[in-house]
């Protein structure tokens, strides 16, 4: 058999080397490359307003006019909501209680529960009645049971508001009816629907996945469509009027990821249900949410001068979560911006810097920073010493 001549041989090797290197880049350039690809733009939606909102962190993660002033409808019933979960955790009032239905109640138009003049309505049947049936008579019950008078109430709402940081929101009425000078945004929206969540969790979870009431032989469902669509979303709350257009706000989870969208004046029911929809599925496609640190968790440290100790630890108020892009959580960097001097005397909890956490050198999230503890004057050697040595610095 003849030999094979050089020259093919060395044809041969140059294909192979090529196809291996081809081969190679395939395997290895593909993750490189996808990893590098930018979050696509949120969906484009024909809502007046809009927010998607990361639960645990805080993160907006797509807005459309997010701070300005809309009519809420009966999303007002959130804030309604909140107020009576807080007085039955703070034990001023429980679910078993018997309200008296007034006649300002029972006169209510709109959206009902069929409240009657006299009839003697627990607490627990009117928060159904308010979340589930959006009921404007069961806001005016439980805001009267509450305050005395609706109005008194609120400004007991708006109280609360203030305390929330909704500072696009002003409330006249219990229910939502329209009303000069009652507004809410999207932001704001969302954080209240995030504070129920957060801070009356059973409470939530008792009320807000009921898909329907039955009150005075009447049987009414849950304007929350998506609670039957889409099982991520566990709650939320719906508002309409003629001038206010079909707002809707919903909360869902998936995978230990929790978001919040609000989505207002949009031009149908299938409208609103589809765009907040759309908004909860690019959240969970392109998002994931990760806590970095432990509540109490040392962060960084400063060095203090002039103390009787010389090095600080540093840490946030609660552990700290970011939302990022979806696999990139190795990627995330995080710098601690202190100050450059430091003396005591310093206080436990004293505002003292922030922690900046970062993707591909674009900031995600900042965070304050506070002294882990105090620190109290060194003595007179101590601060002798520093006073020297800080002139080196």
């Amino acid at each position: 058999m003849p030999a094979k001549s050089p020259s093919l041989m060395n044809q041969a090797r140059h294909l192979l080397l090529s196809l291996v290197f081809l081969l190679s880049s395939l395997l290895v350039g593909a993750p490189v490359m996808a990893a590098d690809l930018p979050i696509p733009s949120p969906p484009s939606l024909g809502a007046k307003s809009y927010i998607l909102l990361d639960f645990n962190s805080g993160q907006t993660l797509a807005a459309k006019n997010p701070d300005e002033q809309i009519e809420p409808a009966s999303i007002t019933k959130l804030m309604t909501c909140y107020i009576v979960f807080d007085e039955i955790k703070k034990g001023n009032l429980s679910p078993q209680d018997q309200v008296t239905v007034s006649k300002k109640a029972w006169e209510m138009h709109g959206s009902q529960m069929f409240l009657k003049v006299g009839d003697k309505v627990s607490v627990d049947e009117l928060l159904q009645g308010l979340i589930t049936a959006s009921g404007n008579d069961a806001a005016v019950a439980l805001a009267e049971y509450i305050a005395g008078t609706e109005s008194t109430f609120a400004d007991y709402m708006n109280q609360y508001a203030q305390q929330l940081g909704m500072n696009n929101s002003h409330f006249t009425d219990a229910n939502g009816l329209p009303a000069p000078n009652h507004h809410m945004s999207a932001r704001d929206i969302g954080v209240l629907l995030a504070a129920i969540i957060r801070n009356y969790p059973k409470l939530y979870d008792q009320y807000f996945h009921q898909k329907q009431f039955s009150y005075a032989g009447i049987n009414q469902y849950n304007r929350n469509t998506l609670l039957w669509s889409d099982e991520r979303v566990d709650g939320g709350k719906t508002g309409h009027t003629d001038t206010a257009g079909f707002n809707l706000a919903a909360s869902a989870k998936a995978d230990g990821m929790r978001v919040i969208s609000v989505v207002t004046g949009t031009n149908s029911e299938n409208a609103r249900k589809s765009q907040a929809e759309a908004l909860i599925s690019y959240g969970f496609r392109f998002y994931d949410d990760g806590k970095l640190f432990n509540a109490g968790k040392q962060i960084s440290q400063i060095r203090v001068w002039k103390g009787d100790e010389t090095e600080l630890p540093v840490v946030a108020h609660g552990p700290v979560w970011v939302a990022y892009p979806r696999g990139q959580k190795d990627s995330l960097t995080t710098s601690a911006e202190l100050p450059s001097h430091l003396a005591a005397p310093v206080k436990k909890g004293e505002r003292l810097g922030t922690l900046a956490i970062k993707y591909n050198g674009k900031v995600l999230k900042e965070e304050p920073l506070y002294a882990s503890k105090a620190i109290k004057e060194g003595g007179y050697i101590r601060q002798l010493t520093d006073e020297v040595l800080m002139l080196f610095q």
